[in-house]
């Protein structure tokens, strides 16, 4: 919709993550420092832990494409309440590995054998687990066992466990000790800072062709790193919200009033999250920190999901609002009917007042 008004290639704030999108910032350059050490040394685990939409998975994908040319076969996958047997069947599926009907000793002798002949070749496995915090205990030993398998001392599989900062805990816990000995690398992904923000906001303009249209101000920067906390999933949502608007009423610039009334409008629909500081927030750490301020963005999850619910909606009747307009304009243009201000539906800065929900009500 508003794509092609700013003269882009492609959707600049998408909520699926693209490695094309991936923007270093300097919290994302330590964590990817992080996971290129882990793959140098090819043994034991790297855990990369972040609150919901810091970019996690954007991260890994951005390291797997940086490895398309390297003898590396990977695997991701992204983990439901899994168990012990289920894991591994999942973890052999997303190596292409057999295991359908399988015990579960020939379904490990199967894996041993695809892990011995990657090793024999030349090649090297790396598996990567999203959402690593929902895994079961017996999940996380049987990838620790995984972790055990080897030749000539070499190991033959190397795991990248990302998730939300509640796996830290499970990490500390008396019977994960056996696991958290073989990390040899953890790094908490905290939000951006204000200067990144900006920053990240022109990459992902940029790589949609953005030509300068629409400005931004420097205070409509700093309200949007205000209103979004520096979390980059929200900054997505924002932003997509933001541009519609600019789309509805034919905006060049985005000033700070423009962003206050998308934040009003927000608010106003789904309710204000309890916090958007992103000083509340710890920075990239150890696995050791005090977590307890890691907490105040739990609800970031549920707005962004109503917020994309809304936006999904809101899109259909503006979509429909603007072609009954074009198509007005082109029957006057013919000579059908009379005024110029009849052709712009009595005026372009009243229309999307009328066709946006009233949240006053």
């Amino acid at each position: 919709m508003y794509e092609s008004y700013y003269g882009l290639t492609g959707k600049p704030f998408a909520l699926s993550p693209d490695a094309r999108f991936f923007y270093p910032s300097k919290s994302h350059k330590r964590a990817m420092s992080y996971l290129e050490y882990g793959v140098q040394s090819g043994e034991g685990f790297i855990v990369v832990t972040g609150e919901v939409g810091a970019g996690k998975t954007t991260l890994v994908q951005g390291l797997l494409s940086s490895l398309r040319t390297k003898p590396i076969i990977t695997a991701n996958i992204v983990s439901t309440q899994l168990e012990g047997v289920d894991l591994l069947q999942t973890v052999a599926g997303a190596f292409k590995v057999p295991y359908a009907g399988l015990s579960k000793t020939a379904l490990l002798g199967n894996l041993e054998r695809f892990l011995l002949e990657m090793s024999r070749t030349g090649k090297r496995a790396l598996l990567v687990v999203d959402e690593v915090q929902n895994l079961s205990k017996s999940a996380l030993e049987e990838l620790r066992m995984l972790s055990n398998l080897q030749q000539d001392a070499k190991p033959l599989l190397q795991s990248f466990l990302v998730g939300q900062p509640e796996f830290r805990e499970i990490l500390k816990s008396a019977d994960m000790l056996q696991l958290q000995q073989r990390v040899i690398a953890a790094y908490h992904l905290g939000p951006l800072d204000e200067a990144d923000s900006r920053a990240y906001i022109e990459h992902r303009l940029a790589v949609t062709g953005w030509s300068g249209r629409p400005r931004f101000t420097n205070d409509a920067f700093a309200e949007l790193f205000v209103q979004t906390g520096g979390v980059p999933r929200r900054i997505n949502v924002f932003c997509d919200r933001l541009f519609l608007m600019g789309y509805l009423e034919e905006l060049d610039e985005f000033g700070r009033d423009v962003v206050s009334l998308v934040a009003d409008d927000m608010v106003a629909e789904f309710g204000a999250p309890q916090t958007n500081s992103a000083s509340a927030v710890p920075r990239g750490d150890s696995l050791g920190a005090d977590d307890s301020a890691m907490r105040q963005l739990d609800v970031l999850d549920a707005l962004d999901r109503l917020t994309t619910q809304g936006i999904r909606l809101e899109r259909y009747l503006l979509a429909a609002y603007r072609s009954v307009r074009e198509l007005a304009q082109r029957w006057d243009s013919g000579g059908n009917s009379g005024s110029e201000s009849a052709s712009r539906g009595d005026g372009l800065k009243d229309a999307p007042e009328r066709a946006r929900p009233q949240s006053e009500d």
